[in-house]
């Protein structure tokens, strides 16, 4: 995979905000605005992650504090997760599926 200049790969996100929270895509497009407000005070990286499970896609956002990640889920109903938990990436399901 080609990065382009001076953005995060996905290990350097998964090491530096590794309290993460699965929250479902269509939670995110309707609540975009609320997110974005809710965290400009937590540590959140500016880049995060995706998967598909059970045929609907999720949002990651990589915080580097527990308590930020935690209290975001309890705010949006996301699950926590962790690097080594969460689900494979987006482009690996669908290339499997090929």
């Amino acid at each position: 995979m080609v990065y382009r200049r001076g953005e995060l790969s996905k290990g350097a996100i998964d090491h530096g905000w590794p309290h993460q929270v699965g929250v479902l895509s269509s939670v995110c497009a309707v609540q975009a605005n609320a997110m974005q407000e809710f965290c400009k005070d937590l540590s959140l990286c500016v880049r995060g992650h995706c998967y598909r499970r059970d045929d609907q896609d999720w949002q990651v956002r990589c915080f580097a504090e527990r308590e930020h990640a935690a209290r975001f889920a309890r705010r949006f109903g996301g699950e926590y997760l962790t690097p080594e938990t969460r689900p494979p990436w987006i482009e690996r399901t669908l290339r499997s599926k090929r």
